[in-house]
C-alpha cells in the first residue's frame, strides 16, 4: 500500500501525515480522516498550515465536519505565494523530521499542497496526491502550477476521473496512478445526511420559498472590476425572483463595499 514496500516500518501501523490549509482541503480531508480513524492499519497525523486562518474559513469546518483538531498548526497566514509556500515548507520539513511519517497526503492544488509535496519529496518521503491529474491548461493560474509540480513529485496519484488519468499519461506519469472517483462525492453524501437532520430552510426563513446558493470568490472574478460587476448584476436580477444565499468570502466583501448599492445584497 502507498508504494511503501521497500520502507522499513518501526511500528505496526503506517503513519500518514495529512497536510491541509485551505477550506476545500478541510472538506476533502474530513471524508478520508473518518476512514483512517477507524482503520487498524493506518494512523493519521493532521497538520494545518494556517493558509486559511479566519474562524469562518477554518475552525467552523473542523467543527461542522467532525475533523479532529490538528496536532500541528503552522499559523502561516496570508502573504505572497512565495512567502506562504516558503514558510510552509520550512515548518512541514521540521514536522516530517520529527514525526517520521511513512507517507504525506496532500489534497488539491493550493500553496499548502505544493509545500507539503516539495518538503516531503526532498526528504524522500512518499507523497500521496488526492485529486491528481486535474488540469485547466492555464499556467497563469497559481493552482495549475501547484497541480503540475505536485503530480510530478508524487509517489501515489489518486485521480477523480479517467480524464485525469489520461492527463497524467500525456505527461509521462503512468506508475501508481489510480482512478478512485471524486472525493467530493463522499463529502456531499456526508453533508446531505447531516443536513437531513437539521431544518436549515426553517432556520433561515426559507421554508416554502425558492432560493439559490451563490458563491463568488476566485481572484479571477473578484479582482477584475468589470467581470465582478457583471456577476453581481446577474445575481441581483435573480434576487428579484428568489432569495439568494450568498456566503461571502473575505476576498469578496471589500469588493462589495466599493458600491453602496451592492451592500443591499448583504444582511
Amino acid at each position: 500500500m502507498f508504494g511503501l514496500r521497500n520502507r522499513q516500518l518501526t511500528h505496526p501501523r503506517k503513519t500518514i501525515l495529512t497536510v491541509v490549509g485551505a477550506r476545500p482541503q478541510f472538506i476533502k480531508a474530513a471524508a478520508v480522516s473518518r476512514v483512517m480513524a477507524s482503520s487498524e492499519s493506518l494512523q493519521e497525523i493532521l497538520l494545518h498550515t494556517g493558509q486559511h486562518y479566519d474562524a469562518n474559513m477554518s475552525d467552523i469546518f473542523f467543527d461542522e465536519l467532525g475533523i479532529p483538531a490538528p496536532k500541528h498548526h503552522l499559523g502561516v497566514g496570508s502573504g505572497s505565494h512565495g512567502q506562504q509556500t516558503g514558510q510552509m515548507m520550512a515548518g512541514i520539513e521540521t514536522i516530517i523530521m520529527s514525526e517520521k511519517p511513512d507517507a504525506v497526503l496532500v489534497y488539491g492544488d493550493t500553496n499548502s499542497t505544493l509545500a507539503g509535496a516539495l518538503a516531503s519529496a526532498k526528504l524522500n518521503v512518499p507523497v500521496i496526491h488526492s485529486e491528481a491529474g486535474l488540469r485547466s491548461y492555464n499556467r497563469r493560474m497559481p493552482e495549475e502550477l501547484n497541480r503540475l509540480l505536485t503530480d510530478h513529485v508524487s509517489a501515489l496519484l489518486l485521480c477523480p476521473t479517467n480524464r485525469a488519468v489520461a492527463n497524467l499519461a500525456a505527461e509521462g506519469i503512468v506508475n501508481n496512478v489510480h482512478a478512485v472517483g471524486d472525493i467530493m462525492y463522499d463529502a456531499a453524501l456526508f453533508a446531505r445526511n447531516k443536513a437531513d437532520k437539521r431544518d436549515i430552510g426553517a432556520s433561515l426563513g426559507l421554508e416554502g420559498k425558492r432560493y439559490a446558493l451563490c458563491t463568488i470568490h476566485r481572484a479571477e472574478n473578484t479582482d477584475d472590476p468589470a467581470r465582478f460587476a457583471s456577476m453581481i448584476e446577474f445575481v441581483d436580477r435573480f434576487a428579484k425572483d428568489m432569495t439568494i444565499l450568498f456566503p461571502i468570502h473575505p476576498r469578496t466583501r471589500p469588493r462589495l463595499a466599493l458600491r453602496r448599492s451592492w451592500l443591499g445584497l448583504v444582511r
